[in-house]
């Protein structure tokens, strides 16, 4: 990168956040993506459009106490970042990880700025969450912890203000008790303030498979741009949540051979297909450890840790885990094993040397931003069902998911062309979810 405006902003951003890694990995990737638009709109600089873009709007910090079964009392931190409202409301998952801080936070509302304008529809960018871990808890705990964040979280949320929804280790059981406090403290029936719910309050369906879907959908859109399709090709996935489940469900049905799936404790492969079902019961019903996969497959295989996943030859590797699960050396054995496509599904899961070597090898690259932005397109979708009093079925929803992937898929490849970048989707993405945040931005003045 060249441009002395940019290079500024990144070296203010960088002594403002002092070790927050994540977001300054974050904020590097996508300013160098867009040299070449400030290259050709000054106005921008003139407006100080990046140097406001790459601050959030709010930051909401606060304690969340609640007692555990034993009568404990425990504390934990929330967050809630609102980023970007340019657009619309902002919108953003709530995720519930004891590796969850400021950082992470941020990286993640930044993303979902770009995410969000990218599926064409009215939202914002925001991001949520705590260092709760719900694994192993009670669920009353989860209640109790649930309605303690929510008690603090209310005052800055609403249909037409911020719509939180789910992420990792938040699915319908803490939606469903997030609401609940919701509208206890708010006195109103307002099912629009949160997405992700189930289905007799306000739930959209599709909307579980959505991300996994809407990753599939992106990822097939781009192979068939290079004369390809998933046909025939074998798929490792990483990750066994509602992400890794429903892009191996959709994986096969477009013709592709799924043969791992992990957890935070290692990985299994299946060179005879990964069973859904059994994950599924695993993962859904159970709530156990991926490891359980032999007792139904005795002839798969359970590997310990599950960094070595990417060792698995491959044609496509979705990596629908959690950030940076991809290094270098993950993407060398990829690239070695004659891997073809890598395309995101959890949010920036390979690092930045993993995808410059990818791209550099002639691995097609789904960016994370663009490829998994299924599930925040039928949460917006979800809203709008809300608003209307009124939903959709499945095949109706699923249909808009599939529309929007392409047309995402479409205005990354051709944003790519544009500038000079054509195959690029990364810097396409990022382009082109920055042009109409920033058209926006510009045309409210200066806020």
């Amino acid at each position: 990168m060249k441009n002395e405006y940019l290079l500024n902003v990144i070296e203010t951003v960088k002594a403002r956040n002092k070790g927050e890694d994540e977001f300054f990995q974050t904020i590097t990737e996508v300013l160098g993506s867009l040299e070449p638009v400030i290259e050709q709109h000054p106005e921008y600089i003139k407006a100080g459009l990046i140097d406001r873009l790459v601050e959030p709007e709010r930051i909401i910090k606060f304690r969340v106490p609640w007692v555990d079964d034993e009568g404990n009392v425990r504390v934990n931190r929330g967050y809630r970042i609102q980023f970007n409202s340019a657009i619309g409301p902002y919108k953003g998952g709530l995720r519930l990880h004891p590796s969850v801080n400021e950082s992470i936070i941020k990286f993640l509302g930044f993303e979902q700025i770009f995410k969000n304008s990218l599926t064409g529809l009215p939202i914002g960018g925001g991001k949520g969450g705590s260092d709760f871990d719900p694994k192993g808890k009670s669920d009353a705990e989860v209640m109790r912890f649930c309605q303690s964040f929510m008690t603090e979280l209310y005052r800055h949320i609403g249909p037409d203000v911020d719509v939180p929804a789910g992420d990792i280790g938040v699915g319908a059981r803490e939606i469903g008790y997030l609401f609940g406090q919701y509208k206890r403290i708010r006195g109103a029936y307002e099912n629009g303030v949160l997405t992700g719910k189930s289905i007799p309050y306000g739930g959209s369906l599709a909307r579980p498979e959505a991300t996994g879907f809407g990753l599939c959908y992106f990822c097939d859109a781009m192979l068939r741009a290079n004369g390809e399709s998933f046909q025939g090709k074998k798929v490792v996935i990483s990750g066994s949540g509602n992400v890794a489940i429903y892009a191996c469900v959709k994986a096969t049905t477009l013709g592709g051979k799924v043969v791992t799936m992990s957890d935070s404790n290692g990985y299994v492969y299946d060179p005879e297909g990964i069973d859904i079902e059994a994950v599924m019961d695993i993962k859904l019903v159970k709530r156990g450890r991926i490891k359980e996969y032999l007792s139904y497959r005795p002839n798969a295989e359970y590997h310990e840790g599950c960094k070595n996943i990417w060792n698995v030859p491959c044609d496509i590797a979705l990596p629908c885990a959690t950030q940076n699960e991809m290094d270098l050396e993950g993407a060398k054995t990829l690239v070695k094993n004659g891997c073809k496509v890598l395309c995101e599904g959890a949010n920036m899961p390979c690092t930045p040397d993993a995808i410059d070597y990818a791209m550099a090898n002639g691995v097609l690259y789904g960016p994370s931003k663009a490829a998994n932005a299924g599930g925040v397109s039928v949460s917006a979708l979800e809203m709008s069902q809300n608003s209307m009093r009124y939903s959709w079925s499945f095949e109706e929803v699923d249909a808009k998911l599939k529309d929007i992937m392409e047309n995402i898929f479409a205005a990354s490849a051709a944003a790519a062309e544009q500038y000079g970048m054509p195959g690029n989707y990364m810097a396409g993405a990022n382009i082109a979810g920055f042009q109409k945040v920033a058209d926006a931005m510009m045309a409210q003045g200066i806020i």
